[in-house]
């Protein structure tokens, strides 16, 4: 007979996989406590030890994981602004169930640091007033992972695939970040 595998333990990130991935396929209004504890394998209580604040825990770790961007300084202040909005639209657009928190949930723990780092970056690279610029930035992001999740049928019920990836929305995303960045320059 063979040995049973012990249950994988559980854990903080583990808890946030499994939201992401519930939120991500049923929609943020079929994340529940129960439904995440049935989906880990444990009774629901057991991720309050993770997550003691409970559902408003989960939802600001939630918008966390998809804002808290990290990247290397590039070479000018506008190649690490480019790399910044090119990776906070890539973990945006992994986790479109999540896209409402956050834009509703405010800065919080490493999406603020995220925020600061990006701001000292741009700063020291040479960007006047960098914190509006920053901010101009992650706002245009938003906005364009937005439209791109409305137009992929991401939350029609109708639609039995969605499209998460258009080569359009690429475009337009590049062309738009470039007229923003002359903006900025300006």
């Amino acid at each position: 007979m063979p040995a049973k595998r012990p249950p994988v333990p559980l854990s903080r990130e583990r808890i946030i996989e499994t939201a992401l991935h519930i939120a991500d396929t049923q929609g943020l209004r079929r994340l529940t406590m129960r439904r995440l504890g049935d989906a880990l394998q444990v009774e629901a209580m057991a991720i309050y030890h993770h997550l003691p604040r409970g559902k408003e825990a989960l939802m600001d770790a939630l918008a966390e994981h998809v804002t808290a961007v990290h990247v290397e300084p590039a070479a000018s202040w506008q190649d690490t602004a480019r790399a910044w909005c090119r990776a906070s639209r890539e973990l945006l657009r992994d986790h479109p169930g999540v896209l409402a928190l956050a834009l509703t949930k405010p800065p919080k723990g490493a999406t603020a640091i995220s925020i600061r780092e990006q701001t000292d970056q741009l700063a020291e690279a040479g960007l006047p007033d960098a914190a509006e610029a920053v901010r101009a930035l992650r706002a245009f992001v938003f906005g364009s992972v937005a439209v791109e999740v409305q137009q992929s049928g991401w939350a029609d019920p109708e639609v039995d695939e969605w499209v998460r990836r258009d080569e359009r929305a690429d475009a337009d995303f590049e062309s738009g970040l470039d007229a923003l960045l002359r903006g900025l320059r300006a």
